[in-house]
């Protein structure tokens, strides 16, 4: 899992591992893949008609942002461990929340960098709003953040405990 402070961001190992081998495949054979793609849409005459030239186009884009959003992450990255089940909010960790202490109004969400968003789990970020209140917090404690309308709003941390994935 992730947290972001001062422009580095934590990772597991196999997190780390895990996007490497995307960026090297993005790097090498699917960028052959999308290459040839463009070849063979170029041969078929008319660029300006020709939709399977311009998808390749707009394919290989959306690829090379990836690669570049792949390459700036694992140049901050720094390896090591999973948050430990202390009790302390942390990145890498499923926390679940009761809004304005109510407990039967509340939500667990698991706080990492977008990269690691699950299906089977809401993400926010460290560095949202909510994820900023709540990181570094004890369970029972009261966090604060400020809502998008500029008012603040108050949570109370019921659980915090690692990632299972």
């Amino acid at each position: 899992m992730t947290q972001t402070s001062e422009n580095v961001t934590w990772l597991t190992q196999e997190a780390y591992d895990q996007l490497k081998a995307e960026l090297e495949y993005l790097s090498g054979p699917a960028r052959a893949e999308i290459t040839e793609k463009i070849q063979a849409a170029r041969e078929e005459g008319d660029l300006k008609e020709n939709a399977g030239y311009h998808a390749a186009k707009e394919e290989q884009g959306k690829q090379e942002l990836r690669v570049r959003q792949l390459t700036q992450l694992l140049q901050s990255a720094k390896v090591g461990e999973a948050p430990a089940a202390n009790g302390v909010v942390a990145p890498g960790m499923v926390v679940t929340i009761a809004f304005d202490g109510d407990p039967d109004d509340t939500l667990s969400f698991l706080l990492a960098s977008r990269e690691y968003a699950s299906s089977d789990i809401e993400t926010y970020s460290p560095q949202s709003p909510l994820g900023t209140g709540v990181n570094g917090k004890k369970i029972g404690a009261d966090a604060e953040y400020e809502l998008p309308n500029g008012k603040k709003a108050s949570v109370k941390i019921l659980d915090a405990k690692p990632y299972t994935g």
